[in-house]
């Protein structure tokens, strides 16, 4: 199988496209190398690499041209990114996906659109995980913008037959994740005796995937699922305050580091999704959060400084001034 991987230099793409390449598919990836996009993600990994735009038809064309299936991973991703600037996720998120679906329907490719749990919006305590019929009720522009994605995504397979498919994945965590995210902003500042700044009262619950178990999920969703269907990839739901004491034990630091700070605006409580559906597939986890998935992730990032002490200045220092430099005071 020849297979373009947009945002195949970010996080989860990265992983993806390694998992591929080691299986002897032929590995094309596509990436605008935006500030979380990371050629280094892709050392060692065997693979043709395209720099574009999932928004401009040219640098699709190209880039997907030979090929038998179109994988989606390029996004703008961050919450609060996206609550400080909203157009450049609505244009890459909705506008961009509507680009590749458009190639996908005039090639006649297999189309799978990675998208999230916080579809779904926020999920009650004590309230049943969702199934993906559940009604999308989106709280931030970015989950706004993924559902937005999704819709072009059901509207093309009915309006045009296009064989594509959507996969709902939760909280993604492990080696080479950008660290504007909650466990590597974290952890690595735990390493730097930095602040951990801790939104509201910190009991905000989430389900953690490693990031291995959601590509197998996605890799099963491309070669059987089916056109037109939504898939939920779901982890081991945890209180944020919770992960942030594992994290203090496992880094060795203070728990004088951490900050309640203001919450950020339309923060939801609660994300939980059922994955019956992609379990009948025949996928299952392999990582457990608990017994070795943080703990190794810790060490990933113990051991890896190189990778991401040159991240945490220049365009990242001053998004995480702009985000936490008044919340901290």
């Amino acid at each position: 199988m020849r297979l373009l991987v947009t945002g195949g230099a970010g996080f989860i793409g990265s992983h993806f496209a390694r998992r591929l390449a080691e299986r002897g598919e032929h590995v094309v990836v596509l990436d605008k190398l935006t500030y979380a996009g990371n050629r280094a993600n892709l050392e060692g990994v065997e693979h043709e690499f395209h720099h574009g735009d999932i928004a401009d038809p040219d640098a699709v064309a190209r880039a997907a041209r030979g090929c038998d299936a179109i994988v989606n991973f390029a996004a703008e991703t961050h919450v609060d990114r996206s609550i400080l600037g909203p157009a450049e996720f609505i244009l890459t998120d909705v506008l961009g996906t509507q680009v590749l679906l458009d190639h996908a329907r005039h090639a006649q490719l297999r189309l799978v659109h990675v998208s999230t749990d916080e579809v779904y919006g926020d999920i009650p305590l004590g309230a049943p995980a969702c199934t993906e019929d559940a009604p999308l009720r989106t709280s931030s522009p970015y989950s706004a913008s993924k559902a937005g994605g999704e819709l072009q995504v059901f509207a093309y397979v009915r309006t045009f037959g296009v064989d594509a498919l959507v996969t709902r994945g939760a909280n993604t965590y492990g080696p080479r994740q950008y660290p504007e995210k909650f466990l590597p902003l974290f952890i690595t500042n735990a390493f730097d005796g930095r602040h951990l700044p801790v939104y509201g009262d910190g009991k905000q619950r989430r389900e953690w995937l490693h990031v291995e178990d959601h590509c197998d999920a996605i890799e099963i969703a491309l070669r059987c699922g089916a056109a037109g269907e939504a898939y939920n990839i779901s982890g081991q739901e945890r209180e944020n305050m919770d992960v942030v004491k594992r994290i203090l034990e496992l880094t060795g630091a203070s728990p004088d580091l951490v900050r309640h700070v203001e919450d950020r605006p339309g923060h939801d409580r609660r994300y939980a999704v059922d994955s019956s559906k992609l379990r009948a597939l025949g996928w299952s986890p392999a990582h457990s959060f608990d017994a070795g998935g943080l703990e190794e992730t810790v060490e990933w990032y113990r051991a890896n400084r190189e990778w991401w002490e040159p991240i945490k200045s220049g365009e990242y220092r001053r998004y995480y001034d702009a985000q936490y430099a008044a919340r901290l005071g």
